[in-house]
């Protein structure tokens, strides 16, 4: 975040204790000022009542107090809401409400854009612009609350948007603590889902932390070949690495991995794909998400048929593993999986090309869509996992 001035809604609680006892006020107070920032979603010191006049005089003078703006709202037909926000130094993100979901869910971005180059999703497009904060982070759960009359209410979050959560580890760790604060928005961790590509040295800390979210692996290829033409990051560490970390990774009694598996037709949909997928999760306390593709100007893949969808998830079914199929929601407004990506002051060539296919879309998608990877060997039938 640019400037200097110290920022109330980047503190984690103990911070918050220090910083302000030069000020005179007392750690109870602390918790107080925790309360209306992250609970009650109160954007102006003058707004925390139970606070003396003086208090609020003197941090009104010391300390900032921001909260990403609201530069535009979507609302799609299925419910789900989408809001662009603007950042401090004018950069926007995109957070997602999904309703009904079971539950309220709210879908957090961690970077302005993201530097992971998968193949599948827009935000690749933009790169990364840069990280963002743990109060811009947390922030977007305030104004999602409070944009949508959900202050105060139990809600879940999915760190699913914009960004690769891991390449931002500090302050998406930092954000989950300010979250979860008692004196906070007091979200359980069971409410909390973060969604990685496998960063294995931040997966590896990841697993060391005392307190940890439900983790979420985007694995989107049965091969190294297959995954690392959708995901480059695959090269630097592999499905054999990833998934010996995914075993090695502390789960409490009843948690599973959930394996995300963005389904690509001609591309990763084929039946061997399915065998290949409970193969390598065999042992595994695992869970698998199917994702249809969520097609988009820009994105030289398609969807596949309902029928190789509900082959694809039947197949991992007979092998004994939890799968579901994720129904796509606002499509509409393109805040569906692997569609958020936002206009920066300076677009990205990529961004310039996304927009101008969506403003045109008889215009011929540009390169080629890979045929179907051929498995080298026929796959074996895999026993119970």
């Amino acid at each position: 975040m640019p400037g200097s001035t110290r920022d109330l809604a980047e503190f984690e609680l103990a911070d918050l204790e220090t910083e302000i006892a030069p000020l005179g006020i007392q750690p109870f107070h602390a918790r107080q000022i925790y309360r209306w920032i992250h609970r009650r979603a109160v954007t102006d010191v003058a707004q925390m009542t139970d606070l003396s006049r003086q208090h609020r005089d003197s941090l009104a003078n010391s300390f900032a107090l921001s909260t990403p703006r609201v530069a535009k709202r979507y609302q799609s037909s299925d419910g789900t809401t989408k809001l662009l926000l603007e950042l401090g130094d004018g950069r926007r993100i995109e957070a997602v409400y999904i309703p009904d979901s079971p539950a309220h869910t709210f879908c957090l971005s961690t970077q302005v854009g993201c530097a992971m180059q998968c193949a599948f999703c827009l935000t690749a497009r933009m790169g990364l612009e840069r990280h963002l904060t743990a109060g811009e982070i947390a922030g977007q759960v305030r104004v999602l609350a409070s944009e949508l009359g959900l202050v105060g209410q139990p809600v879940n979050v999915v760190l699913m948007g914009m960004g690769e959560p891991l390449h931002n580890y500090n302050a998406t760790m930092q954000a989950l603590r300010m979250i979860m604060c008692e004196h906070g928005a007091a979200l359980s961790p069971r409410r909390i889902t973060l969604s990685t590509v496998g960063i294995l040295p931040a997966l590896t800390r990841l697993a060391a932390e005392p307190i940890m979210p439900n983790l979420a692996i985007s694995l989107h290829g049965t091969t190294d070949a297959q995954r690392s033409q959708m995901i480059p990051i695959n090269r630097r560490y592999p499905l054999a690495d990833l998934l010996a970390a995914c075993r090695a990774f502390p789960l409490k009694r009843r948690n599973r991995i959930t394996f995300e598996y963005v389904l690509i037709k001609d591309v990763n949909d084929s039946i061997a794909d399915a065998h290949r997928l409970a193969r390598l999760l065999g042992g595994l306390r695992a869970k698998v998400n199917v994702i249809p593709l969520n097609a988009a100007p820009g994105i030289p893949f398609e969807r596949p048929s309902a029928s190789r969808i509900d082959r694809f998830g039947r197949l991992l079914a007979d092998h004994y593993l939890r799968v579901s199929i994720r129904k796509s929601r606002g499509r509409d407004i393109r805040a569906a999986c692997g569609q958020l990506v936002v206009e920066g002051t300076r677009p990205s060539p990529g961004q310039r090309l996304a927009n101008l296919l969506d403003r045109a879309p008889s215009v011929t998608r540009p390169g080629r869509s890979p045929g179907p990877v051929r498995p080298t060997r026929r796959a074996r039938p895999v026993g119970n996992s």
